[in-house]
C-alpha cells in the first residue's frame, strides 16, 4: 500500500511524500483514517463550530480512525474534548477577545503533525492558520478538504466593513478552489456560495440534534416559576451568543413592540457574550439566564413557548433545530441556515431579515394563539427527528472515503455525494 512517509527530523519537522506514490494517489484502501483538523476555535468558546468538530473527532476515534486538532488556545479549555490538541501562537481578536487569531504553524507543531502521519487535512477556518495548512498539504501531497462553518461576509455589515465584502469573497474563492471538497451545512448556504463562484467539490453536510436531550418532556413549570414566569405567561425566548450579528437588535425591538401594544407575554434571553450588558439596558423586563448547557439548556428550550431567532448570519442553525426538537415553534430570519430548517407556516415562521414588523406580527400570532403554538410545535418536533447525528457523521466519513478510498463504489457511500444546488465536483 502506498503510504505517506513522515520525516521526524527535529531540524525540519517535515511531512514528505512516499518515493513510490503520492498521497494524492490513494489507489489502495486506506484502512485507518488519520485526520488533521485546523480550526480557529476548538476549546475557546463552546459555539457551533467547536461542538460540531468535537462530535466529529469523537466519532472518528470511536470508529477506529484517529484525529488531531490544531487550534489556538487560551488557558484552561472551555469544555472537555477528545483527541490531541496542538496549540498554535495567537492574539486576541479585536473587539472579540474571547476568540483568537492564529499567527501561523510553528515548527514544533509541524513536527507533531509529522509524527501523527496524517492521511487528510480538514480545514475548518480559512484564516492564516488554514492558509499555512493548505500550503503545507500542497507541498507534501496530502489531500485537503474544508468545511464552511461561518458566513463571514454576512458579519461585515455589523462591523461597518461592507466595503471589504468584494475582497473577502475573492479571497474565499481562491482558498476553497484549492480544496478537494467543501462541506456546506445547508442547501441555502450552498446556493449563496455558488452565486459567488464557490462551487468546486461542494458537499452537503447537515448537522444532527440529540432528540433525547432536546425533548418536550423537559418542560418545567417549576423552573419557570423560579424565574418569576407563571404557567399562563407565553414565553418568547432567544438562545445564542450575545453578539449583535445574531439579530439581538431585532429581538429587542420586537419585545418592546409587544410591550407597547400591551400583549401579555414574558421574554427570556439564554446566552452570554459581549453585547449582553447593552441588551440588558434595552430590555429591563426580560429575564437573563446567562450561558446554559446540557440538560439546563434543554430545559430552557422546552419551557419556552416561542423561539425568536432573527439571525441572518447562520450557515445551519443549531439553535433553531434544538428548539424544534424541543417542540417549540420558531420565528427565524428567512436567510441561510434557518430557511433550510423551518417550514414556513407549518413548523414556524420565516420573516424577511431585519424587518421588525414581520417578526412582531408572527410573534403576536403565536403568543396569542396557544393552539397554533401546539400545532406548530408538534410539527417542529417531527421535522427535527429527521436530523440524526449518527447519519450526519457517517456522511462526512463517506466523503473522506471518496478521496482516500476512490475504489469504493459510489453506491456504498452513506449519502448522495453532491449538494443538490451544486454542480459536478471539480
Amino acid at each position: 500500500m502506498g503510504r505517506v512517509l513522515i520525516s521526524n527530523s527535529p531540524r525540519t519537522g517535515s511531512i514528505a511524500k512516499s518515493d513510490t506514490s503520492s498521497a494524492r494517489q490513494y489507489g489502495d484502501f486506506v484502512t485507518q483514517k488519520r485526520i488533521a483538523f485546523f480550526t480557529g476555535n476548538y476549546d475557546l468558546v463552546p459555539d457551533g463550530v467547536a461542538r460540531t468538530l468535537g462530535r466529529l473527532v469523537s466519532h472518528l476515534k470511536d470508529t477506529g480512525s484517529d484525529a488531531i486538532v490544531v487550534a489556538p488556545t487560551r488557558g484552561a479549555p472551555s469544555s472537555e474534548h477528545r483527541g490531541t490538541l496542538l496549540s498554535v501562537p495567537s492574539i486576541p481578536a479585536p473587539g472579540r477577545s474571547e476568540y483568537r487569531i492564529s499567527l501561523g504553524l510553528p515548527r514544533s507543531v509541524r513536527g507533531s503533525l509529522a509524527s501523527f502521519r496524517p492521511t487528510l487535512f480538514h480545514i475548518a477556518t480559512p484564516d492564516f492558520l488554514g492558509s499555512r495548512a493548505l500550503r503545507l498539504a500542497q507541498r507534501c501531497g496530502i489531500p485537503v478538504v474544508a468545511s464552511y462553518h461561518t458566513h463571514f461576509c454576512s458579519y461585515l455589515k455589523y462591523y461597518r466593513l461592507e466595503e471589504f465584502e468584494g475582497f473577502l469573497w475573492k479571497y474565499l474563492r481562491r482558498f476553497y478552489r484549492q480544496c478537494r471538497h467543501v462541506y456546506v451545512a445547508s442547501q441555502s448556504m450552498a446556493a449563496v456560495l455558488q452565486t459567488h463562484e464557490i462551487n468546486r467539490g461542494l458537499r452537503l453536510w447537515e448537522r444532527g440534534v440529540d432528540t433525547s436531550l432536546f425533548n418536550p418532556r423537559r418542560r418545567s413549570l417549576a423552573w419557570r416559576r423560579s424565574l418569576g414566569i407563571s404557567e399562563v405567561d407565553p414565553l418568547l425566548t432567544f438562545v445564542g451568543r450575545a453578539v449583535w450579528e445574531k439579530g439581538l437588535a431585532v429581538f429587542a425591538e420586537v419585545v418592546r413592540a409587544l410591550e407597547n401594544q400591551g400583549i401579555p407575554h414574558r421574554s427570556l434571553v439564554v446566552g452570554d457574550g459581549p453585547a449582553l450588558a447593552a441588551l440588558r439596558e434595552r430590555l429591563s423586563n426580560t429575564v437573563f439566564t446567562g450561558f446554559l448547557d446540557g440538560p439546563m439548556l434543554a430545559r430552557a428550550y422546552a419551557s419556552s413557548d416561542v423561539l425568536l431567532f432573527p439571525s441572518d448570519t447562520e450557515t445551519f442553525g443549531n439553535v433553531t433545530l434544538e428548539a424544534m426538537a424541543s417542540g417549540v415553534p420558531t420565528i427565524c430570519a428567512d436567510a441561510t441556515g434557518s430557511s433550510s430548517l423551518v417550514v414556513h407556516e407549518v413548523t414556524g415562521f420565516l420573516a424577511p431579515p431585519a424587518e421588525v414588523p414581520y417578526f412582531a406580527d408572527y410573534s403576536t400570532r403565536l403568543i396569542t394563539d396557544w393552539q397554533l403554538r401546539r400545532r406548530m410545535g408538534e410539527a417542529a418536533r417531527r421535522q427535527a427527528l429527521r436530523y440524526d447525528w449518527n447519519t450526519a457523521l457517517a456522511r462526512i466519513v463517506s466523503y473522506y472515503d471518496e478521496i482516500l478510498n476512490p475504489r469504493i463504489d459510489s453506491a456504498q457511500l452513506a449519502t448522495p455525494p453532491l449538494c443538490d444546488a451544486a454542480g459536478p465536483a471539480g
